[in-house]
Protein backbone atom coordinates (compact mmCIF):
# COMPACT_ATOMS: atom_id res chain seq x y z
CA UNK A 1 0.00 0.00 0.00
CA UNK A 2 1.30 3.72 -0.49
CA UNK A 3 0.48 6.29 1.77
CA UNK A 4 -3.38 8.28 0.93
CA UNK A 5 -4.28 11.62 1.82
CA UNK A 6 -7.86 11.82 3.00
CA UNK A 7 -9.78 15.10 3.95
CA UNK A 8 -12.09 14.95 6.67
CA UNK A 9 -14.86 18.15 6.85
CA UNK A 10 -17.16 19.64 8.96
CA UNK A 11 -20.15 22.53 7.78
CA UNK A 12 -23.09 23.82 8.36
CA UNK A 13 -25.91 21.85 6.60
CA UNK A 14 -29.34 23.93 5.73
CA UNK A 15 -31.89 21.01 7.14
CA UNK A 16 -34.20 19.80 3.76
CA UNK A 17 -31.77 21.83 1.39
CA UNK A 18 -30.35 19.08 -0.96
CA UNK A 19 -29.12 21.16 -3.33
CA UNK A 20 -27.75 24.21 -0.97
CA UNK A 21 -25.80 21.09 0.90
CA UNK A 22 -24.80 19.78 -2.02
CA UNK A 23 -22.94 23.01 -3.42
CA UNK A 24 -21.24 23.17 0.34
CA UNK A 25 -19.85 19.71 -0.33
CA UNK A 26 -18.73 20.69 -4.16
CA UNK A 27 -17.42 23.73 -2.48
CA UNK A 28 -15.06 21.35 -0.29
CA UNK A 29 -14.86 18.84 -2.26
CA UNK A 30 -12.60 21.19 -5.06
CA UNK A 31 -10.82 22.68 -2.43
CA UNK A 32 -9.52 19.62 -0.58
CA UNK A 33 -8.62 17.99 -4.09
CA UNK A 34 -6.77 20.75 -5.44
CA UNK A 35 -4.37 20.44 -2.03
CA UNK A 36 -3.83 16.93 -2.88
CA UNK A 37 -6.53 14.65 -1.01
CA UNK A 38 -7.30 11.61 -3.00
CA UNK A 39 -10.66 11.18 -0.47
CA UNK A 40 -12.82 13.23 0.93
CA UNK A 41 -15.60 12.59 4.00
CA UNK A 42 -18.58 14.18 5.18
CA UNK A 43 -20.48 13.77 8.05
CA UNK A 44 -24.18 11.56 8.16
CA UNK A 45 -27.26 13.05 6.42
CA UNK A 46 -24.70 15.70 4.62
CA UNK A 47 -26.96 16.12 1.87
CA UNK A 48 -30.70 16.58 3.75
CA UNK A 49 -29.66 17.53 7.25
CA UNK A 50 -30.46 15.31 9.85
CA UNK A 51 -32.16 16.21 13.68
CA UNK A 52 -35.30 17.80 11.48
CA UNK A 53 -36.35 14.45 10.26
CA UNK A 54 -37.17 13.33 13.82
CA UNK A 55 -40.78 14.49 13.34
CA UNK A 56 -41.12 13.44 9.61
CA UNK A 57 -43.94 11.11 8.96
CA UNK A 58 -43.22 8.17 6.64
CA UNK A 59 -44.85 9.78 3.92
CA UNK A 60 -42.14 12.89 4.45
CA UNK A 61 -39.25 10.86 4.77
CA UNK A 62 -40.57 8.62 1.48
CA UNK A 63 -40.46 11.52 -0.52
CA UNK A 64 -37.15 12.40 1.29
CA UNK A 65 -35.40 9.69 0.61
CA UNK A 66 -33.75 8.50 -2.51
CA UNK A 67 -32.34 5.19 -4.51
CA UNK A 68 -28.81 4.35 -4.45
CA UNK A 69 -27.45 4.38 -6.96
CA UNK A 70 -29.83 6.32 -9.48
CA UNK A 71 -31.07 8.79 -7.54
CA UNK A 72 -30.40 12.43 -7.84
CA UNK A 73 -27.62 13.14 -5.44
CA UNK A 74 -25.58 10.52 -5.77
CA UNK A 75 -25.40 11.62 -9.77
CA UNK A 76 -24.56 14.76 -8.46
CA UNK A 77 -21.65 13.31 -6.27
CA UNK A 78 -20.63 11.17 -9.21
CA UNK A 79 -20.15 14.14 -11.14
CA UNK A 80 -18.31 16.21 -8.55
CA UNK A 81 -16.15 13.19 -8.27
CA UNK A 82 -15.20 13.18 -11.82
CA UNK A 83 -14.62 17.13 -11.56
CA UNK A 84 -11.94 16.90 -9.08
CA UNK A 85 -10.58 13.25 -9.37
CA UNK A 86 -11.66 12.42 -5.91
CA UNK A 87 -13.29 9.61 -3.80
CA UNK A 88 -16.03 11.42 -1.78
CA UNK A 89 -18.28 9.68 1.23
CA UNK A 90 -21.64 11.39 2.12
CA UNK A 91 -24.81 10.37 3.55
CA UNK A 92 -28.58 10.65 3.01
CA UNK A 93 -31.71 9.06 3.54
CA UNK A 94 -32.30 5.84 0.75
CA UNK A 95 -35.34 4.36 -0.36
CA UNK A 96 -34.58 1.00 -0.55
CA UNK A 97 -35.81 -1.56 -3.36
CA UNK A 98 -37.48 -3.73 -1.30
CA UNK A 99 -39.76 -0.45 0.21
CA UNK A 100 -37.50 0.23 3.55
CA UNK A 101 -36.27 3.16 4.68
CA UNK A 102 -32.21 3.56 5.50
CA UNK A 103 -30.25 6.07 6.62
CA UNK A 104 -27.14 5.48 4.31
CA UNK A 105 -23.59 6.67 3.65
CA UNK A 106 -22.41 6.36 -0.20
CA UNK A 107 -18.67 5.86 -1.42
CA UNK A 108 -18.54 7.25 -5.22
CA UNK A 109 -15.95 7.76 -7.47
CA UNK A 110 -15.92 9.54 -11.04
CA UNK A 111 -17.00 5.57 -12.15
CA UNK A 112 -19.68 5.36 -10.24
CA UNK A 113 -21.07 3.86 -6.49
CA UNK A 114 -18.45 1.96 -4.91
CA UNK A 115 -19.75 1.54 -1.82
CA UNK A 116 -22.96 2.04 0.34
CA UNK A 117 -23.49 1.50 4.49
CA UNK A 118 -27.04 1.35 5.79
CA UNK A 119 -26.71 2.13 9.20
CA UNK A 120 -27.22 -0.55 12.09
CA UNK A 121 -28.77 1.64 14.45
CA UNK A 122 -31.08 4.35 13.47
CA UNK A 123 -32.61 6.24 15.98
CA UNK A 124 -33.45 9.44 14.36
CA UNK A 125 -36.87 8.47 13.19
CA UNK A 126 -39.05 5.54 13.43
CA UNK A 127 -39.55 4.90 10.01
CA UNK A 128 -36.03 4.11 9.69
CA UNK A 129 -34.65 -0.17 8.93
CA UNK A 130 -31.92 -0.56 10.74
CA UNK A 131 -28.73 -1.95 8.53
CA UNK A 132 -28.18 -5.71 8.69
CA UNK A 133 -24.52 -6.30 7.25
CA UNK A 134 -20.76 -4.60 7.19
CA UNK A 135 -19.36 -2.80 4.53
CA UNK A 136 -15.53 -3.46 3.72
CA UNK A 137 -14.33 -1.94 0.61
CA UNK A 138 -11.25 -1.47 -1.46
CA UNK A 139 -9.32 2.54 -1.85
CA UNK A 140 -6.35 2.57 -3.98
CA UNK A 141 -5.31 -0.42 -2.14
CA UNK A 142 -6.38 0.12 1.31
CA UNK A 143 -9.46 -1.80 3.04
CA UNK A 144 -11.64 0.68 4.36
CA UNK A 145 -14.82 0.37 6.18
CA UNK A 146 -17.84 2.47 7.30
CA UNK A 147 -19.91 2.95 10.60
CA UNK A 148 -22.22 5.60 10.93
CA UNK A 149 -22.39 7.50 14.30
CA UNK A 150 -24.27 5.37 16.80
CA UNK A 151 -22.87 2.39 15.05
CA UNK A 152 -19.36 3.29 16.75
CA UNK A 153 -20.17 3.45 19.87
CA UNK A 154 -21.14 -0.38 19.98
CA UNK A 155 -17.62 -1.99 20.36
CA UNK A 156 -18.47 -4.75 18.47
CA UNK A 157 -19.31 -3.42 15.26
CA UNK A 158 -15.28 -1.65 15.21
CA UNK A 159 -13.76 -4.77 15.66
CA UNK A 160 -15.85 -7.00 12.91
CA UNK A 161 -15.55 -4.06 10.81
CA UNK A 162 -11.53 -4.68 11.19
CA UNK A 163 -11.65 -8.44 11.34
CA UNK A 164 -13.19 -7.92 7.89
CA UNK A 165 -10.07 -6.64 6.87
CA UNK A 166 -10.73 -2.80 7.25
CA UNK A 167 -7.36 -0.79 7.65
CA UNK A 168 -9.42 2.57 7.68
CA UNK A 169 -12.87 3.25 9.29
CA UNK A 170 -15.12 5.88 7.90
CA UNK A 171 -17.43 7.51 10.97
CA UNK A 172 -19.92 9.90 9.57
CA UNK A 173 -21.11 11.26 12.83
CA UNK A 174 -24.14 14.27 13.83
CA UNK A 175 -23.42 13.86 17.15
CA UNK A 176 -22.66 15.75 20.90
CA UNK A 177 -23.82 19.04 22.58
CA UNK A 178 -27.17 16.80 23.34
CA UNK A 179 -28.37 15.49 26.88
CA UNK A 180 -27.21 12.48 27.91
CA UNK A 181 -26.96 10.74 31.28
CA UNK A 182 -22.95 11.04 31.25
CA UNK A 183 -21.54 13.61 33.63
CA UNK A 184 -21.12 17.30 32.00
CA UNK A 185 -23.61 16.33 28.53
CA UNK A 186 -26.03 19.14 27.41
CA UNK A 187 -26.88 21.49 24.51
CA UNK A 188 -24.88 24.48 24.05
CA UNK A 189 -27.17 27.57 23.85
CA UNK A 190 -28.37 28.16 20.26
CA UNK A 191 -27.90 32.15 21.06
CA UNK A 192 -23.91 32.16 20.83
CA UNK A 193 -24.19 30.93 17.25
CA UNK A 194 -25.58 34.37 16.25
CA UNK A 195 -22.67 36.13 16.49
CA UNK A 196 -19.96 33.28 16.70
CA UNK A 197 -17.02 35.58 16.12
CA UNK A 198 -17.78 37.36 19.22
CA UNK A 199 -18.81 34.24 21.32
CA UNK A 200 -16.00 32.66 19.82
CA UNK A 201 -13.99 32.14 23.32
CA UNK A 202 -16.90 30.99 24.78
CA UNK A 203 -17.74 28.12 22.34
CA UNK A 204 -14.61 26.88 21.90
CA UNK A 205 -14.65 26.20 25.45
CA UNK A 206 -17.95 24.59 25.34
CA UNK A 207 -17.08 22.50 22.33
CA UNK A 208 -14.04 21.40 23.79
CA UNK A 209 -15.34 20.68 26.79
CA UNK A 210 -17.58 17.43 28.40
CA UNK A 211 -20.66 18.82 26.19
CA UNK A 212 -18.27 18.35 22.92
CA UNK A 213 -15.02 16.91 22.24
CA UNK A 214 -14.04 15.95 25.71
CA UNK A 215 -16.68 13.00 25.41
CA UNK A 216 -15.74 12.16 22.26
CA UNK A 217 -12.21 11.72 23.32
CA UNK A 218 -13.06 9.40 25.99
CA UNK A 219 -13.71 6.61 23.32
CA UNK A 220 -12.59 7.30 19.76
CA UNK A 221 -8.69 7.13 20.24
CA UNK A 222 -9.62 3.78 22.05
CA UNK A 223 -11.81 2.72 18.91
CA UNK A 224 -8.59 3.57 17.37
CA UNK A 225 -5.66 2.14 18.82
CA UNK A 226 -7.48 -1.19 20.08
CA UNK A 227 -8.35 -2.63 16.65
CA UNK A 228 -5.31 -1.10 14.65
CA UNK A 229 -6.96 1.55 12.37
CA UNK A 230 -7.22 4.66 11.33
CA UNK A 231 -10.04 6.71 12.06
CA UNK A 232 -11.79 9.28 9.99
CA UNK A 233 -14.49 10.63 12.49
CA UNK A 234 -16.30 13.53 10.38
CA UNK A 235 -19.44 15.64 12.57
CA UNK A 236 -21.92 18.75 11.33
CA UNK A 237 -20.63 22.37 13.00
CA UNK A 238 -23.07 25.07 13.83
CA UNK A 239 -26.93 24.61 13.33
CA UNK A 240 -28.67 21.23 12.83
CA UNK A 241 -32.29 22.36 13.10
CA UNK A 242 -32.95 23.42 16.65
CA UNK A 243 -29.54 22.03 17.85
CA UNK A 244 -25.69 23.24 17.95
CA UNK A 245 -23.26 21.21 16.69
CA UNK A 246 -20.21 21.63 17.65
CA UNK A 247 -17.67 20.31 14.35
CA UNK A 248 -14.27 18.84 15.28
CA UNK A 249 -13.87 16.74 12.74
CA UNK A 250 -10.71 14.78 12.58
CA UNK A 251 -8.55 11.58 11.80
CA UNK A 252 -6.60 9.39 14.22
CA UNK A 253 -4.15 6.98 13.41
CA UNK A 254 -3.76 3.24 14.68
CA UNK A 255 -2.33 4.35 18.00
CA UNK A 256 -5.09 7.10 18.83
CA UNK A 257 -2.93 9.79 18.00
CA UNK A 258 -4.62 12.90 16.74
CA UNK A 259 -3.00 13.49 13.00
CA UNK A 260 -5.51 16.62 12.00
CA UNK A 261 -9.05 18.05 13.20
CA UNK A 262 -10.70 20.66 12.10
CA UNK A 263 -10.14 23.59 14.81
CA UNK A 264 -12.31 26.67 13.26
CA UNK A 265 -15.89 27.19 13.60
CA UNK A 266 -16.69 27.36 9.97
CA UNK A 267 -16.78 25.39 7.16
CA UNK A 268 -13.54 23.54 6.42
CA UNK A 269 -12.00 20.29 6.48
CA UNK A 270 -8.50 18.99 7.62
CA UNK A 271 -5.96 16.71 5.24
CA UNK A 272 -3.62 13.54 7.09
CA UNK A 273 -1.45 11.43 5.25
CA UNK A 274 -2.06 8.04 6.49
CA UNK A 275 0.90 5.20 6.00
CA UNK A 276 0.93 1.82 6.08
CA UNK A 277 3.66 1.14 8.16
CA UNK A 278 1.72 2.00 11.34
CA UNK A 279 -0.95 -0.38 11.31
CA UNK A 280 1.51 -3.03 11.75
CA UNK A 281 3.22 -0.85 14.59
CA UNK A 282 0.45 -0.07 16.86
CA UNK A 283 -0.74 -2.48 19.86
CA UNK A 284 -4.05 -3.22 18.62
CA UNK A 285 -2.23 -5.39 15.60
CA UNK A 286 -0.82 -7.48 18.40
CA UNK A 287 -4.02 -7.62 20.25
CA UNK A 288 -6.27 -9.18 17.77
CA UNK A 289 -3.84 -11.41 16.57
CA UNK A 290 -3.59 -12.62 20.51
CA UNK A 291 -7.48 -12.91 20.51
CA UNK A 292 -8.66 -16.23 22.31
CA UNK A 293 -12.23 -16.11 20.48
CA UNK A 294 -12.55 -19.85 22.17
CA UNK A 295 -12.96 -18.17 25.69
CA UNK A 296 -15.43 -15.36 24.22
CA UNK A 297 -17.60 -16.27 21.18
CA UNK A 298 -20.42 -17.95 22.78
CA UNK A 299 -20.93 -14.89 25.60
CA UNK A 300 -20.42 -12.19 22.64
CA UNK A 301 -22.93 -13.91 20.53
CA UNK A 302 -25.21 -14.60 23.05
CA UNK A 303 -28.76 -12.07 22.97
CA UNK A 304 -29.67 -10.36 25.79
CA UNK A 305 -32.41 -9.13 27.70
CA UNK A 306 -35.00 -7.12 25.76
CA UNK A 307 -35.12 -4.33 27.72
CA UNK A 308 -31.85 -3.78 27.05
CA UNK A 309 -32.00 -3.69 23.37
CA UNK A 310 -34.47 -1.17 22.99
CA UNK A 311 -33.31 1.60 25.73
CA UNK A 312 -30.95 3.35 23.13
CA UNK A 313 -33.97 3.27 20.79
CA UNK A 314 -36.03 5.34 22.81
CA UNK A 315 -33.40 7.69 24.13
CA UNK A 316 -30.99 8.14 21.58
CA UNK A 317 -28.39 8.83 24.32
CA UNK A 318 -24.78 8.17 23.47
Amino acid sequence: MENLKIATAQFEHKSNDKTYNLSVIRELTGRAARQGARVIAFHECSIPGYTFARSLSREQMTALAEPIPDGPSIVKLIEFAREYEIVILAGLFEQGADGNLYKAQVCVDKNGLIATHRKLHPFINPHLTPGNSYTVFDLFGWKCGILICYDNNIIENVRATKLLGADIIFMPHVTMCTPSPRPGAGFVDPELWKDKVANREILNKEFDGLKGREWLMKWLPARAYDNAVYAVFSNAIGMDDDQLKNGRSMILDPFGDIIGECRNLDNEFVIAELTPDKLSKAGGSRYIQARRPELYGSILSAPHHSEQKVSWLHTGTL
